[in-house]
């Protein structure tokens, strides 16, 4: 009975020794992770500047925060806590790459730093003196989310991953990411290293302007030279060749920031870029982005608001533009047209399409001078009483006022009028 006992006891050790040694090493398969990271690091560690909704529907989300964003006409189709700070992971790399490709030559082969080859996390492989160019270790940072190329890439553009980071930052005011601070080119966990889903977002759709960006995050698999050697790599994006039209972007995991993901995804004219942050798992992660987009397309369509507003106008126009009076004016002849939209084409709800209804408001007892351009009304477009659009009624020709030779001919005309019919009658 002894001997069973203590028989039992070490079955019990051994299983709980397998069930820790798995534990600890669940974060091996992640892309991005810092192995010294405090794993009870949380999400929402960062302070909240911003909390928001911007969608009636409720799709049953992990994720702590999302958006999607249109790149046509750089509205939020959906988002859930899109504003506020949190940590990005290797979502970073886009941010990396980007700056890179702006100022180095791709070409140029590099020879890797003690500093570089020893950076902890996911990795391309780098060892300490490896010859490698620019675009390989891209191909490194976005395919395999190598820290070690990250690093690589910072201390050849930079001189230094604090001297990156700072081109970082520059480039991140430039383009207006007012709530987003990087600190690394990597990523890892740090407390002024964050970012938004929006801003991430708009970071996204900057990025992908670029061809050769473009490009290397819609690879699936790729072979760099390291050394005059090959290696194969494989895109860690598990939706890129999986879900119709997905064609970039970006994995991230750390344990502070959870599972992220930042998708692309056109289909016919709609093009799209969706992120996810913060999710409990992949699993979880590929499935709010799968959701997401699947709803999006599904619900949304296009909509060319400015040639409705135009149409409203000339309707409008033509049934008002005799009622307009112009005071002291020498030509009363107007000529009216609305103000362009930055955005035309915006994403709508297809269910609530026959909903978009119009008003205008326009001033028609003017006074001259009118100078080319000036606005007298406005037309806005709505839906459920929310505004969704709106557009200036602005005079296109300039109307000069009279002066006082302009009155003393009129008078001298009127008079001569008034003699010749009068003589005439006679």
């Amino acid at each position: 009975m002894k001997y069973n006992f203590f028989k039992f006891c070490n079955k019990i050790s051994i299983l709980l020794f397998i069930i820790l040694f798995l534990s600890s090493n669940i974060s091996v398969f992640a892309d991005d992770i810092d192995p010294e990271q405090n794993p009870s690091a949380q999400l929402d560690s960062l302070s909240i500047t911003t909390s928001s909704n911007t969608n009636s529907e409720n799709l049953n989300l992990n994720a702590r925060s999302c958006v999607v964003f249109d790149r046509l006409s750089k509205q939020v189709i959906y988002g859930k806590n899109e504003y506020n700070k949190v940590k990005m992971a290797s979502t970073t790399k886009i941010m990396t790459a980007t700056v890179v490709l702006e100022k180095m030559n791709l070409n140029e082969t590099i020879e890797v730093s003690k500093k570089a080859a020893n950076t902890g996390g996911s990795r391309l492989g780098l060892k300490t003196g490896d010859k490698i160019t620019i675009l390989d270790l891209l191909y490194g940072l976005m395919l395999c989310s190598g820290n070690d190329a990250a690093v690589a890439l910072a201390e050849c553009t930079a001189g230094s991953v604090q001297d990156f980071s700072a081109l970082m930052n520059e480039k991140a005011l430039e383009l207006g990411l007012t709530n987003s601070h990087f600190e690394s080119p990597h990523g890892l966990d740090s407390d002024e290293h964050y970012t938004t889903a929006y801003e991430l977002a708009k970071l996204s759709d900057y990025a992908l302007k670029n061809k050769m960006f473009s490009q290397i995050v819609g690879t699936q698999n790729h072979t760099v030279t390291i050394n005059g050697v090959p290696k194969n790599l494989s895109n860690t994006n598990e939706l890129l060749g999986n879900l119709n039209g997905v064609y970039g972007i970006k994995t991230g995991f750390t344990n502070g920031a959870n599972r992220c993901l930042v998708t692309a995804c056109k289909r016919g004219e709609m093009d799209i870029i969706c992120v996810v942050l913060g999710c409990d798992t992949k699993n979880f992660r590929t499935q709010d982005s799968k959701k997401l987009i699947e709803y999006t397309f599904k619900n949304f369509q296009y909509v060319n608001i400015e040639q409705l507003l135009t149409e409203k106008f000339e309707n409008w126009k033509l049934e008002n533009i005799n009622s307009i009076t112009i005071s002291k004016a020498l030509n009363n002849t107007v000529e009216l047209s609305i103000s362009k939209l930055e955005n035309p084409v915006i994403p709508f709800k297809k269910d609530l399409i026959n909903n978009i209804d119009f008003s205008i408001d326009a001033n028609c007892s003017l006074s001259a001078p009118i100078n080319q351009g000036e606005i007298i009304g406005n037309i806005h477009a709505y839906c459920n009483s929310i505004n969704i659009a709106n557009t200036n009624i602005i005079v296109s020709n300039y109307i000069s006022k009279r002066n006082y030779l302009d009155y003393l001919y009129l008078f001298f005309k009127d008079y001569y009028t008034i003699l010749t019919n009068y003589s005439n009658f006679i």
